[in-house]
């Protein structure tokens, strides 16, 4: 294990995050480090309001966007966990809806069948990119508010729509729809609400009393403002009302965006993570499952490169990638949420902020941060 120089690391995310609000790529942002179980850095940087001048705290909420996928993924795992189902099982089994599946193509705006799908959906494809449901960014463009409402009208308009591709033949990001799936496999299984679902086997166990679907009044009144940068400076982007990603109503569980959370709550879950499934008031997955988790499964020939995707997470599988470490894992979201969880170094990171403007996996605060734990390891 490489140990952090604290006093580095502290210099480091401080350049990093002052170097972002002078550039006005944040108007607020989060940081946290932990290693081995000791925190390293816990510190907010600039404001969540920009007409209030509201400072960032540890209570101030963020919308995670796609950070939902990896909660997502351990619900899944708690199924697992508790034998009601297997990675390997057909989604059919679950959802008969889904034993006649076809592929299609887009020609001229249209639906062309190109046949029957030869190769059933897998539940561990849902979360590993691989099912070829809802990967089209042309199909997402013809969905209609009606498709939005609820997880079950978005698998529909997908069923409707048909696969991207062939399932395990080929990798593609499904932003949404395949992790909706996982949303309805879960609420079958268990009979339950998600949210609540969600709230008793992930949440509780872990400590996170900030993280939901739907704020309340109180919470909606910590939720950072949306960044975006016209003209060299920050402004506010308007958001929907009453929607936390998009143009998906919060009573929309979303498997793949949706929840908002704290700092301080995403590290717990991250911890969670780090330590083996422990939560810091019991045991959400056992160890095995998390490594399951945390391992590449999509085979090298449909995926190549330096990051392979495991379940909900990608995972560093090549030195290539020169911030982290080679089996670190985790995701971000598209308003620039992003943390990762690295075995070998038994660090825990977690980043938050919330733009419109510079979001996503590839965003360029999110690999100053990486950069800058990545230069405070001790020599």
């Amino acid at each position: 294990m490489r140990r952090l120089d604290r006093e580095l690391l502290i210099k480091n995310i401080e350049a990093a995050a002052n170097e972002d609000l002078e550039q006005n790529n944040v108007f607020g942002s989060a940081y946290f480090v932990s290693q081995d179980g000791e925190v390293l850095f816990d510190r907010c940087f600039g404001v969540s309001s920009l007409e209030k001048g509201t400072p960032v705290t540890d209570r101030t909420i963020f919308r995670l966007a796609s950070m939902t996928k990896p909660i997502t993924s351990v619900a899944v795992l708690t199924l697992v966990r508790d034998g009601l189902l297997s990675l390997s099982d057909p989604v059919s089994k679950y959802l008969p809806e889904f034993a006649d599946l076809h592929v299609t193509k887009l020609v001229d705006g249209k639906i062309e069948d190109l046949g029957k799908a030869k190769n059933e959906i897998m539940v561990s494809d849902l979360l590993s990119h691989t099912s070829g449901f809802g990967c089209s960014m042309e199909k997402h463009a013809m969905m209609k508010p009606e498709d939005k409402t609820t997880p079950r009208a978005t698998v529909d308009f997908f069923l409707r729509a048909g696969l991207d591709f062939e399932p395990r033949t080929a990798q593609s990001y499904s932003p949404l729809a395949a992790f909706d799936v996982a949303v309805l496999i879960c609420e079958k299984l268990t009979g339950r609400d998600h949210l609540e679902y969600l709230k008793s086997e992930i949440f509780e166990p872990c400590g996170m009393t900030d993280t939901t679907y739907i704020p309340t009044p109180e919470q909606w009144g910590r939720v950072i403002d949306m960044h975006g940068k016209k003209d060299g400076q920050s402004i506010v982007l308007s958001t929907e009302k009453d929607c936390s990603f998009g143009e998906y109503p919060c009573t929309h569980y979303l498997g793949g965006g949706g929840l908002v959370s704290t700092l301080y709550d995403y590290s717990l879950f991250a911890r969670m993570l780090l330590n083996g499934g422990m939560g810091i008031n019991r045991r959400v997955l056992p160890e095995e499952l998390v490594k399951t988790m945390g391992t590449p499964i999509v085979p090298t020939e449909i995926m190549n490169g330096r990051e392979r995707w495991g379940l909900g997470v990608r995972v560093i599988v090549s030195e290539e990638y020169r911030y982290l470490a080679v089996g670190t894992f985790g995701w971000s979201g598209a308003y620039g949420t992003h943390y990762w969880v690295d075995p070998e170094n038994r660090i825990a990171a977690v980043f938050m902020k919330n733009s419109g403007h510079d979001g996503g996996a590839g965003n360029r605060s999110a690999r100053h941060f990486e950069k800058a734990v990545n230069a405070s390891f001790a020599e």
